[in-house]
């Protein structure tokens, strides 16, 4: 069975888009990004499959969730809901939900893992990451990074692993 994990990069006010881009650029996150997903399956929704700039992220297996599946199955998988995609990737050791927003609502409560990139700084928004409760997550790693010449902001990596629920 595939091991399914969030990732995605978060601002202090949970912001993670603006006019379907990110509202910031941070090259150190697109390269960590990169590093964790290149080899594995990435599932995601129709805007952002739409806001990736080349197409279908190469080196990986490109899933995207849409209501009205065009078949461009040469390019990228389609599914119609996460439980779909996830079965397409039963081969797959590793899943990653990049996103949007409500991908990413749908599938909080289900994975055991994520990985987040917290951008600090309050950004302009139209779409935010779900709130969650940190207490239900255990931080297993952290990485924190000042800014530099290419990296316009402060950030932070950390992995958060699910709590074991009660009576599991």
């Amino acid at each position: 069975m595939s091991k399914v994990s969030i990732i995605a990069a978060v601002a202090d006010n949970l912001a993670i888009g603006k006019d379907n881009k990110l509202p910031w650029h941070l090259p150190a996150d697109l390269k960590h990004f990169k590093e964790l997903t290149t080899g594995h399956a990435v599932v995601m929704g129709k805007r952002t499959f739409e806001s990736l700039p080349n197409g279908p992220l190469p080196n990986r297996k490109n899933i995207v969730l849409t209501s009205i599946p065009e078949g461009n199955f040469d390019k990228y998988y389609e599914a119609t809901s996460i439980k779909d995609a996830i079965e397409l990737c039963e081969n797959e050791d590793q899943v990653f939900i990049i996103g949007g927003s409500s991908i990413f609502a749908q599938s909080i409560k289900t994975v055991d893992t994520m990985y987040i990139t917290w951008v600090h700084g309050k950004f302009e928004a139209d779409t935010f990451f779900p709130k969650f409760n940190l207490r239900e997550w255990n931080e297993v790693s952290r990485e924190d990074h000042e800014t530099d010449e290419r990296n316009p902001y402060s950030y932070t990596f950390c992995k958060y692993e699910r709590k074991e629920k009660k009576g599991k």
